[in-house]
């Protein structure tokens, strides 16, 4: 009976150990974001003028509760004398695509100071007086999505003010996979400005230094550039965002179809801005009748959408499966079923495509895999570049 007890607490021992230790391990694994470990880069900008280019998602979280960066920054004493705010303003309500104005945060008093207004870059005279930007977005991994143009300007105005620049990073949701064809440069703009990919595969802390070391800004000028890495990132791992990144990417179903369905934004064809479905549908009022229908209406962040209250037929794409790649069967039908192909296709297409290739083939009939194939040596040139500047596996 004794050596009974003994065994039992001996095994009981045993269990209460195994579950500290796995307590321990999940404690240890839990991803945390660079704006979290404030103890790599708060001796740093203590004491200075920061300036701080954030939005909605510049967020810490805790098992309770999350706080904004800046109100952290504040708490600690830290010296923030200005907010920039990139496309869709710093509370992340505005349009796409919408002219943002200069303004006052409501709870701090700070200025903001629009990068999607007036000017895209901030101005020597904005830049007076401050001795540290931080950079603290969260990104999707698209080209298109304008938080990495923001950056490219903020280095670029860092660099050439003989600033500071700290990026806090933040995981990719769509980090687990490359594809599309890599911009020309004959279509860069602020929907695209690099040569790469439309899937880059990499979080904007690494694509920040990519650009630092391949000179791609003005002059080729380098940014007095540090990056705070995630701790515990992998990026064969699927993050959810706690926060919606922009007013039209509500959920993870939305974050994963963007890469393959913003194509659509230069096209006769709606996404689902003006509804609760946004960039998980597709449709058109003059598509053959469909068991699926919806009926874009004017609300915030989509003020004026594609086909206001009109009746759409479409696709709904919510149930379909996580992408690894671009989808391209969906532009490719939606081309085909199109009643009039000669407008199908927008001024502003090739630019989201990054060559004036990929309208071309669609017109000429070309399937998917044909496609493919022709990005095929663009994206190895690629991934050989971006493996120089990776951080994390």
């Amino acid at each position: 009976m004794k050596s009974n007890i003994i065994i039992l607490k001996s095994t009981f021992f045993l269990i209460l150990i195994s579950f500290s230790f796995l307590s321990f391990s999940q404690n240890n694994d839990k991803l945390i974001v660079g704006a979290d470990r404030t103890e790599l880069y708060l001796d740093e900008i203590k004491g200075l003028n920061i300036a701080i280019v954030a939005n909605l998602t510049s967020k810490i979280s805790s098992s309770k509760s999350s706080i904004h960066l800046i109100d952290s920054l504040l708490k600690l004493n830290i010296k923030i004398k200005k907010v920039f705010s990139p496309e869709h303003g710093f509370r992340g309500i505005a349009d796409a695509g919408e002219k943002v104005d200069d303004g006052f945060d409501i709870k701090t008093g700070l200025p903001i100071i629009s990068l999607h207004g007036t000017n895209k870059k901030p101005t020597k005279e904005q830049m007076i007086g401050i001795d540290v930007f931080i950079f603290d977005i969260q990104d999707v991994g698209a080209r298109f999505y304008t938080y990495i143009s923001t950056l490219h300007y903020v280095m670029e105005a860092v660099a050439e003010n003989n600033k500071k620049l700290i990026i806090l990073d933040r995981p990719n949701p769509n980090g687990h996979y490359i594809d599309g064809p890599v911009l020309e440069n004959k279509f860069k703009s602020f929907v695209g400005m690099h040569p790469v990919p439309i899937v880059h595969g990499m979080t904007i802390g690494e694509f920040g230094i990519m650009i630092n070391s391949e000179g791609w800004m003005k002059n080729k000028i380098k940014c007095n550039l540090k990056v705070v890495p995630i701790k515990n990132y992998n990026r064969s791992v699927i993050y959810e965002l706690p926060i919606k990144p922009s007013p039209n990417l509500p959920n993870k179903k939305s974050i994963n179809l963007y890469p393959s369905l913003c194509l659509f934004e230069q096209t006769t064809v709606s996404i689902g801005r003006g509804t609760n479905m946004q960039f998980q549908i597709i449709g058109n009022p003059s598509w053959d009748k469909t068991n699926f229908k919806f009926t874009p209406r004017s609300m915030s962040g989509a003020k004026y959408p594609k086909y206001l209250d009109e009746v759409c037929n479409g696709i709904d794409l919510r149930k379909n499966i996580l992408l690894n790649e671009i989808n391209l069967e969906w532009i490719i039908y939606a081309y085909n079923k199109s009643k009039n192909k000669s407008i199908f296709f927008k001024s502003g297409f090739n630019k989201l495509a990054g060559n004036e290739k990929l309208q071309q083939q669609i017109i000429e009939g070309q399937n998917q895999i044909e496609i493919k194939q022709s990005w095929k040596n663009g994206i190895e040139q690629f991934k050989n570049i971006r493996s120089k500047y990776l951080l994390y596996k």
